[in-house]
């Protein structure tokens, strides 16, 4: 008897003594059905193939691939564009696949069907790999039909590989595109800043900063210039005063003589007229100075004069006069005039120079503003610079990224083992189904003794007594058979020196 639902290993013993068949009973059967179930199931044959993904031949350092989308993303999308109703369609046409059920099913429920067959695998990388990328993947396809499940793992997997490269090359194509068009709008944009560039340093030619340097330096010079175009200027005025002085005294000497006043006195008044102008000569030029050298041969003339013609203070009348100016008056007047031409010539130069000076000082006046503007100019145009150079570097790096995928030496895949033409059927399995049913059998053969144990009612212990009458036992009684009516016993039985009471209810 069972107390509580608790089971001993006494009971344990004694069920299965007396029900050991069930077990065996139900094990055996149920293991002979999944046997059987494997003979009268359909056969379903599976076709599978490892397809590998090969990485760039050329290194990434090199040429950057612009197909950089996770590997299981980009599985997962062409396993949707695969199995879609447009792919498998055609498949289900091409091999002629449910013939029995076209009439009475409908395309969708086929395609389903087909669909539920092929199974994709990602490969999982090995553990304590740096690249987390799955090396490749796993195709299979269930069919009642083992040289169909062939061939139409073999359509799918080819698929899968067209579609890759389809997949690659039109990425690579729409990106040089992309890239092209942003080049194309980024070298209009450059453009236009250098065209104001350019106009804006025509506009401002000279205030440039760049040009600031040169200004200074120029300013310095052309102070440096009308500083010595103003002293030119001051010593030619001296000169033309000089001249005009020497000029005065020479036409004095010379109306002098004219007049008749040509005596000892007067030869001494013109010696000390030139003798004055040779002093005045000496204290501009040097000894050697031509002007200097022809009035000291002219005084030596007159001192030649004055020594071998003692008699001019007897003459009885003055020399006919001369109507003809001296050479040296002459020379004077023609040093007038060029010093009147050199002064007007130094101050044209001067005024010129100046103009020069206020231009450029409005030019370093007006450098800040510029320098303001041309520098918003050109951080414009190198920000325009830098967008085109990384667009092109771009650019040729995705033309030859395309050409790469072109010429298959990108990312590709590579089947590699072909798919399989299955022998034994994947399903149903023998060893499954027969064992399934050996462990389904014991586990009702268990919950059958387990019941069978729950519904016996027998006493077979002191304890079972007790727990029964829930009074202590004085006495042990032997074990009786109790059978036909209420009341009626048999004689006793031992069994091996135990006693048993068996209470009939």
């Amino acid at each position: 008897m069972i107390r509580n639902g608790e089971i001993t290993a006494v009971e344990v013993t004694r069920i299965l003594r007396r029900y050991w068949w069930i077990p065996v009973l139900m094990t055996t059967l149920l293991a002979s059905a999944g046997y059987l179930a494997t003979l009268v199931l359909p056969k379903k044959y599976t076709s599978s193939t490892r397809v590998l993904v090969e990485q760039p031949t050329v290194p990434t350092e090199f040429v950057k691939p612009v197909v950089t989308d996770d590997l299981n993303h980009r599985l997962a999308s062409m396993q949707e564009q695969i199995l879609s109703r447009s792919r498998l369609q055609p498949i289900i046409e091409q091999f002629n696949l449910y013939p029995h059920l076209r009439s009475t099913v409908h395309m969708e429920d086929l395609v389903e069907r087909l669909r539920k067959a092929i199974e994709v695998e990602l490969i999982q990388p090995m553990p304590g790999s740096e690249n987390r990328q799955p090396p490749g993947f796993h195709v299979s396809v269930t069919f009642d039909n083992p040289a169909l499940a062939q061939q139409i793992c073999a359509q799918i997997t080819s698929m899968f590989m067209e579609q890759n490269v389809k997949r690659r090359e039109q990425q690579a194509a729409d990106t040089t595109e992309f890239l092209s068009q942003q080049l194309s709008e980024a070298k209009g944009k450059l453009d236009e800043q250098d065209k104001k560039l350019a106009d804006f340093k025509a506009r401002n030619l000279g205030v440039l900063p760049e040009q600031e340097q040169a200004n200074l330096s120029l300013l310095g010079g052309m102070n440096t210039q009308l500083e010595s175009a103003t002293q030119a200027l001051s010593r030619a005025h001296q000169d033309r005063a000089f001249n005009q002085t020497m000029l005065s005294q020479q036409e004095a000497t010379w109306k002098a003589q004219q007049t008749g006043l040509q005596n000892p006195d007067s030869l001494e008044q013109q010696m000390a007229l030139l003798q004055d102008q040779l002093a005045s000569l000496l204290s501009r030029y040097t000894p050697e100075h031509p002007d200097v050298i022809k009035l000291k041969s002219q005084i030596e003339e007159l001192k030649k004069r004055i020594a071998t013609d003692p008699g001019t203070k007897d003459a009885s009348g003055p020399p006919p006069p001369s109507f003809r100016e001296p050479a040296a008056i002459q020379e004077l007047r023609a040093k007038i005039k060029q010093d009147d031409l050199n002064i007007a010539e130094l101050t044209k130069r001067q005024s010129q120079i100046q103009e020069q000076i206020r231009t450029l000082q409005a030019r370093i006046q007006a450098s800040p503003v510029v320098e303001q503007q041309f520098k918003e100019l050109t951080r414009n145009y190198q920000a325009a610079s830098e967008m085109y150079n990384e667009l092109l570097k771009k650019r040729e790096n995705s033309a030859m990224a395309t050409t790469l995928e072109h010429q298959q030496e990108s990312e590709t895949f590579k089947v590699l083992d072909p798919p399989s033409l299955p022998v034994a059927p994947s399903y149903p399995k023998k060893a499954v189904f027969v064992g399934g049913g050996a462990g389904a059998g014991l586990a009702l053969a268990l919950a059958t003794l387990y019941l069978l144990a729950l519904t016996d009612k027998a006493l077979y212990t002191d304890r079972d007594i007790e727990w029964s009458l829930k009074l202590p036992v004085l006495v042990m009684v032997p074990s009786f058979d109790a059978s036909g009516r209420s009341g009626s016993l048999r004689h006793p039985q031992s069994k091996k020196g135990s006693f048993r009471l068996v209470a009939r209810t």
